[in-house]
């Protein structure tokens, strides 16, 4: 399909959906709405006259109307793919089960470009103030890559590969596969070191132009990640330096919210697997925590991050639907139900740590993890209140 049609159906009207029929509508395209939290993605009627659906990466492949546009030949593309199309970016993509959006932040920080994609700004919002062939760095997420065909990166980043999302994909090897789809048509490949992929190699073991300012080892492999693909692109070495110096992460990744008597309190809500969990442990090993853990199901299995909670773990707190499961595999943690009952119940002493760092997803209980994260930092500033 060279032109856009003349109809065509956006499924799924939260923020990249809203950006996607803006942008549609400025270029005079007829858009038929359809919004899943309304229900009304079940109406087969909506595909007719439709030469186009552009899906929701959070809408799968068993919904009604992506069904029946598959059995009728009508094409379906993401919002990103939509995105490329219209703006014609030199892209440079980012993808991985963690790490994601702080090396796509880092990324637009070293090459003082715009970011865009699965969290923050959709890319379609970009349309009208980026010029075609301008640099934009967009965070990719397996729904995301499921729907694409023509979408070109300049240079494709590839962080990790660890078990996520397997509520929606019926194996790993599935939800890898759509991972990997971020390298057909890449320019060039950045890769992790050991991965077996071929392409630029990155890990943190990297000699890098300064040290990173934020926290952990699994962010300075994310700044090894940047690096390598600024420098795939011709960026110098001390405009690389001055932003690994500078950047301060990005919000709900072990982001400080507060300080009440002496105690710390971590927002890592965006720690939606255990992988994500476990790097977050690591970050503070060397300190004496206070963990909240629990939220939505994804289908993981809790035992490796159960093996983890070292002897520095003073107390484990239980949230969400997940509890239960989560209990089982750490029996001495507390069942507190929901996030305030959690932050209240936390006996934690001056020059220790409260750490949200849930390992699950958010929609039990939260619209997504940035919710629960905010009401996290609300209720720390109650403390201090």
């Amino acid at each position: 399909m060279s032109e856009l049609p003349q109809r065509v159906l956006v499924l799924g009207l939260a923020r990249s959906g809203q950006a996607a029929v803006a942008a549609l509508e400025r270029r005079g395209v007829e858009v038929v709405g359809a919004d899943r939290m309304l229900g009304n993605d079940g109406d087969l009627s909506l595909l007719d006259g439709v030469e186009l659906m552009v899906k929701s990466p959070g809408a799968p492949r068993e919904a009604p109307l992506v069904a029946e546009a598959e059995r009728r030949g009508v094409e379906i593309w993401s919002e990103v793919e939509l995105g490329y199309r219209l703006l014609r970016p030199r892209l440079v993509g980012v993808t991985g089960t963690n790490g994601k959006t702080t090396t796509t932040e880092l990324l637009g920080a070293i090459l003082r470009a715009p970011t865009a994609g699965n969290v923050g700004r959709a890319l379609t919002d970009l349309d009208g103030d980026v010029e075609p062939g301008a640099l934009v760095v967009c965070e990719l997420s397996s729904f995301q890559l499921e729907d694409v065909q023509e979408l070109a990166c300049d240079v494709a980043v590839l962080l990790n590969l660890e078990p996520d999302h397997l509520d929606r994909y019926a194996s790993f090897e599935e939800y890898c596969d759509a991972k990997l789809r971020i390298f057909e048509r890449a320019r060039a490949k950045v890769v992790p070191r050991g991965s077996g992929l071929r392409g630029i190699e990155f890990s943190a073991d990297d000699e890098l132009p300064a040290e990173p300012l934020i926290r952990g080892a699994h962010n300075r492999e994310n700044a090894a990640a940047a690096t390598a693909a600024a420098r795939a692109l011709g960026t110098p070495d001390d405009r690389i330096a001055e932003a690994l110096r500078t950047f301060p992460g990005v919000p709900h990744r072990l982001e400080p919210v507060g300080e009440v008597d002496g105690v710390r309190y971590v927002n890592d809500s965006k720690a939606t697997n255990v992988a994500a969990a476990l790097r977050a442990l690591a970050a503070y090993a060397d300190e004496p925590v206070h963990l909240i853990l629990g939220g939505s199901r994804k289908g993981e299995d809790f035992a490796p991050l159960a093996a983890a909670i070292g002897p520095n773990v003073r107390t484990v707190h239980l949230i969400g639907e997940t509890a239960d499961e989560l209990g089982a595999a750490i029996p001495e943690a507390h069942d507190d139900h929901d996030l305030a009952t959690a932050v209240a119940h936390v006996d934690a002493r001056p020059g220790e740590v409260v750490l949200l760092s849930p390992a699950c997803a958010s929609y039990d209980q939260y619209r997504d993890f940035e919710e629960r994260g905010e009401d996290f930092r609300r209720l720390v500033q109650n403390l201090s209140a």
